[in-house]
């Protein structure tokens, strides 16, 4: 798990802008899939830093992870409080024998060149997997949430950027990412089944761009990338035309717009989290980077290496507005403050070794 002191900081932010939302949370009992992810990572130690100094009664937790592609190891979820880990794979039935409040489906990969080198692993955790998570959601009367993605609308059309929720998207099914993209849009459609015929309360999250502490240094998204590559001391590589833009949202916030989409989301919709603000080409992205680290020249536009999925989205920026209206969500660190962050937290945990052993790498 990372260095305490980034996810100290992080969970307190989260805690405080939360507030009094967190009182809903006292004496219930969640289940996490994904706990030892990126994202994963983050809620543990909220839940542990509520458990610990918001809450007057506990939160139970029960973790599951099958460890995979995480962030952490299973040592690293040891000894937080009112946290009970289960080494478990979601592609497998899951019983849970007491009752349960909440039940969070965050399992998944979400690297492209991770599913791209295991297309049936990732199609079988947004399918098989969440129809297990929401099995155990209707045996136990629980709140579902859905850990979806931005990739569900594929290659927008500029008529369509930012991206609403009511977009349908533009998605190839035989696509190099359909693995993912159309894994994910099929995991929205059981939520909704379960949702209209079970009457299982499901809310979907769908994140876009979400980065911070605790990415791995091999995840092979664009961010983790270049700060690999700024600990080798390379040049930073940005890929195909460079002129791809997206937009990046800092974990503290994400976290807190999928906690209020637990707890205050209206069952049966869908949810944009994000931040609209900056949309950034890859270029200006690096040349931020390059300035943020004082060498404003040290990066390289160069071709797709081998082996990257195709059809990548060459736009992709959120419309939240519904989730300001309905979930009060508005995402409050600047692209610049993330950036800091991130690459303070990456000077001290990467070692340089991907980039130096994979010469180029993948973006996001």
């Amino acid at each position: 798990m990372m260095p305490k002191a980034y996810l100290d900081q992080d969970v307190r932010e989260i805690s405080e802008c939360l507030g009094m939302e967190c009182d809903r949370l006292s004496g219930r009992t969640l289940v996490f899939s994904g706990a030892g992810g990126f994202l994963g990572t983050h809620f543990m130690a909220l839940f542990d830093h509520l458990n610990r100094h918001v809450l007057q009664r506990r939160l139970r937790v029960i973790a599951l992870d099958n460890f995979i592609s995480s962030a952490c190891r299973p040592e690293d979820l040891t000894g937080l409080k009112d946290v009970e880990f289960r080494q478990h794979n979601v592609i497998d039935r899951l019983t849970i024998d007491e009752p349960v409040d909440f039940v969070l489906h965050a399992a998944g990969i979400a690297s492209p060149v991770w599913y791209r080198t295991n297309p049936l692993e990732t199609l079988d955790v947004s399918t098989i997997g969440t129809r297990n998570m929401l099995d155990v959601a209707k045996s136990c009367s629980a709140r579902f949430l859905y850990f979806s993605t931005s990739e569900i609308y594929g290659d927008p059309d500029p008529r369509h950027v930012p991206t609403s929720e009511n977009y349908y998207g533009h998605v190839s099914c035989r696509g190099a990412r359909a693995c993912y993209d159309e894994g994910k849009r099929l995991g929205e459609t059981l939520c909704d089944i379960y949702h209209n015929y079970f009457g299982v309360p499901t809310v979907i999250v769908r994140p876009f761009n979400v980065y911070g502490p605790g990415m791995r240094e091999r995840d092979y998204r664009v961010l983790p990338n270049f700060a690999t590559q700024i600990k080798a001391g390379q040049p930073l590589f940005v890929y195909g035309t460079g002129q791809q833009t997206r937009t990046f949202c800092y974990v503290v916030d994400a976290v807190i717009g999928f906690m209020l989409a637990l707890l205050r989301g209206i069952p049966g919709e869908a949810y944009n989290v994000g931040n609209p603000k900056p949309e950034v080409t890859m270029q200006d992205l690096a040349q931020r980077i390059c300035e943020l680290v004082g060498d404003p020249a040290s990066y390289r536009v160069v071709d797709y290496p081998d082996g990257y999925p195709s059809n990548e989205p060459q736009r992709r920026c959120p419309d939240i507005r519904k989730a300001e209206l309905q979930l009060g969500f508005q995402p409050r660190v600047t692209l610049d403050e993330g950036l800091k962050r991130f690459l303070s937290w990456t000077n001290a945990t990467y070692t340089g070794e991907v980039a130096a052993r994979d010469a180029v790498a993948a973006p996001q």
